[in-house]
């Protein structure tokens, strides 16, 4: 009996090179180094970092989390200690790891703070690729880069001078057409998307009449947004050539499969972290299962390959 020879998991993402796609979700995971105890992080696809800003920040106001049916509300603030800090006090953990590192950045103030991040960035050789994450839905702001396709397309071709490393878009679900700002951030030289950023979202305390987070609003994950971001997914698919890293509800293989059958090169892991630290390494081995029942050597047999219902 010839024995079956496991699939290939690898992926391309631009210049990055992933030994399978499965990734944990920025402000899921911290720095990594908090989960070290509980998952060998070797395993992983790659290492998505807690969103960095250039000056420290404290965050919004508790509580800053709370439940909600299939899934959960958070308005963190994009707390972290900075670049300086990061670089200092947090990179040197994740480069032992000898995984891909991703570092999601923001800006507070102006988008000139991006140009700032990724010039500082593109120095370190083993920070592997940057995430520019242009669509956190709990920093008070009227609108999002992300919700404007013009803003979307001056801020990426801004950024894209100063990097050659691997430049991931992250977009928000919280627009009228995702297609018209995801081809803008492709025009404009970004190697891949990130897909969705978190739901805006409100929860109250009925007995108290008042909002259960400090903040009053904040951004929706979980399995409840997953139909969104799938739908999101294939949207963009469809209309673009980068490769796309679908996120949103992933808790288990069955809904990872959902993201790659609808046009996802890789995906990410958040708030199934929170629940279950070894859902990601889970995924990891369903999906190589999944390809193996199915016969399937390569990702690319996988991905995008959403069919007509027949009756």
């Amino acid at each position: 009996m010839v024995k079956q020879k496991k699939p290939n998991l690898s992926v391309k993402i631009g210049n990055l090179d992933l030994k399978n796609p499965i990734m944990v979700a920025s402000g899921t995971f911290g720095y990594a180094e908090e989960f070290e105890d509980l998952i060998d992080l070797r395993k992983l696809g790659a290492i998505v970092t807690k969103t960095i800003t250039l000056k420290g920040r404290q965050g919004n106001l508790p509580p800053r989390t709370c439940e909600t049916p299939a899934g959960m509300l958070n308005s963190i603030g994009l707390e972290n200690p900075g670049i300086d800090k990061f670089i200092r006090e947090k990179l040197p953990f994740l480069k032992k790891l000898g995984i891909p590192v991703i570092v999601s950045i923001a800006a507070e103030e102006t988008p000139d703070e991006f140009v700032i991040l990724v010039k500082r960035l593109d120095q370190i050789p083993e920070i592997s690729a940057i995430e520019l994450n242009i669509s956190c839905p709990n920093l008070q702001k009227d609108k999002l880069i992300s919700q404007d396709a013009k803003a979307t397309f001056e801020l990426v071709s801004a950024v894209r001078k100063f990097t050659e490393k691997c430049l991931i878009t992250k977009l928000s679900p919280n627009v009228t057409s995702i297609t018209q700002i995801a081809l803008a951030a492709q025009s404009a030289g970004a190697d891949a998307l990130a897909l969705i950023n978190t739901l805006g979202g409100m929860s109250i305390d009925v007995n108290k009449r008042t909002p259960k987070l400090g903040a009053w609003v904040g951004g929706l994950s979980g399995p409840a947004i997953r139909p969104v971001a799938v739908k999101m997914v294939w949207e963009a698919y469809n209309k673009i050539k980068i490769p796309i890293i679908g996120m949103g509800g992933i808790m288990d293989t069955e809904s990872a499969l959902e993201f790659f059958i609808a046009g996802a090169t890789a995906v990410s892991v958040g708030t199934a972290n929170f629940v279950d630290p070894q859902a990601s390494l889970e995924i990891i081995a369903g999906l190589q299962q999944y390809m193996m029942d199915n016969n399937m050597q390569n990702l690319s047999s996988l991905t995008g390959r959403l069919k007509a219902c027949k009756d």
